[in-house]
């Protein structure tokens, strides 16, 4: 991925905005996934910049703001996203919501500014498909979904273009919504039903969505070979995995940082139930080959979301509208 420019072409173009309509235009889940994976061997191989996630944590309004800048492969940026959760009550606004700025490495001009709350849906879809790729056991045909909202869509979004699936089975205390992504995802497998955690624990991979604070799944339901992609939780306190998953699974994290502090395993770690030494591999250790993926095991795979998945999919997203003459050029600059 290059995005550089001249300056004359920088001049001519100026800054494209591309709002959440017509980012959809702009992006296909399964070049996400590429994309993303071919970030995290760059990671690995030392050919991105990614200092760590800065939060501003603001207790008044039981909220917060997270920066994520990265350059990865040519492409530079900034994720500036938030979690209100008192949003959608108080105010009739997501509880997430995100921009992503996006700049030629070379000149360090804006180049786009995009919705980054879709942008976020994609490339979080696309993480769990990078790491069901590279841990799922390989005759996988049963997908698990432990929620049943916009981000358990985009979970088996992803992990339908990379396993060709009979089954899925949806949990979620909230019944209609279940109904409504079995209605609306049936054409992602064979078979899309409603059923029990415990019926989502019976299948070859599960993808876990909720912000839950009590464990969901147990360890006695699960089989060994069985791949977790725990994507819910975001903050200190959740979970979503019996500990005793954790301390059985071949774990394997995007960040040790990031995960330890608000990952599936946060708990298990502040508890002294998993240390460091303990995990089996970063995400982009499996991916580039640096490390062996787990075979025949339960894993788990800890996302936490990094920054460098966030940029890789923005410049995706940019050489897509400027290829399609998609999205609304102004001179936020000047020259």
């Amino acid at each position: 991925m290059s995005t550089l420019a001249s300056e004359e072409d920088v001049t001519e173009r100026g800054t494209l905005m591309i709002d959440r309509d017509e980012l959809d235009d702009c992006v296909e889940m399964a070049g996400v996934i590429d994309a993303i994976e071919d970030a995290f061997v760059a990671y690995e191989d030392g050919d991105a910049v990614m200092p760590p996630k800065t939060y501003v944590d603001l207790p008044e309004e039981n909220g917060d703001f997270r920066a994520m800048p990265a350059y990865v492969d040519g492409a530079a940026g900034l994720k500036w996203v938030n979690v209100h959760p008192d949003n959608p009550v108080k105010h009739d606004l997501p509880t997430v919501m995100g921009v992503v700025i996006y700049s030629d490495p070379e000149t360090a001009y804006p180049l786009a500014i995009m919705d980054g709350t879709k942008l976020t849906r994609y490339r979080t879809g696309a993480v769990g498909g990078v790491a069901s790729r590279h841990l799922a056991p390989p005759d996988a045909r049963t997908m698990g979904l432990v929620g049943a909202g916009e981000q358990a869509r985009a979970q088996l979004e992803a992990i339908s273009s990379i396993i060709d699936l009979d089954r899925v089975v949806v949990t979620d205390l909230d019944e209609t919504a279940v109904t409504d992504l079995c209605e609306k995802e049936a054409d992602r497998a064979d078979e899309v039903v409603g059923g029990s955690p415990e019926e989502v624990a019976s299948c070859d991979v599960i993808s876990t969505t909720t912000p839950s604070t009590e464990p969901i799944l147990k360890r006695e339901w699960l089989d060994e070979g069985t791949h977790i992609n725990a994507m819910g939780a975001d903050a200190e306190g959740k979970q979503e995995l019996d500990p005793r998953i954790i301390e059985d699974a071949a774990v394997v994290v995007d960040d040790w940082e990031q995960c330890s502090h608000s990952g599936e395993i946060n708990v298990a770690v502040a508890e002294g139930r998993l240390a460091r030494k303990d995990v089996h591999a970063d995400l982009s250790e499996v991916v580039s080959g640096t490390r062996d993926a787990p075979t025949d095991e339960l894993t788990v795979f800890d996302s936490t979301g990094l920054a460098i998945q966030d940029i890789a999919a923005a410049g995706l997203i940019y050489e897509s509208a400027e290829e399609q003459g998609a999205g609304y050029t102004f001179d936020l600059v000047g020259t």
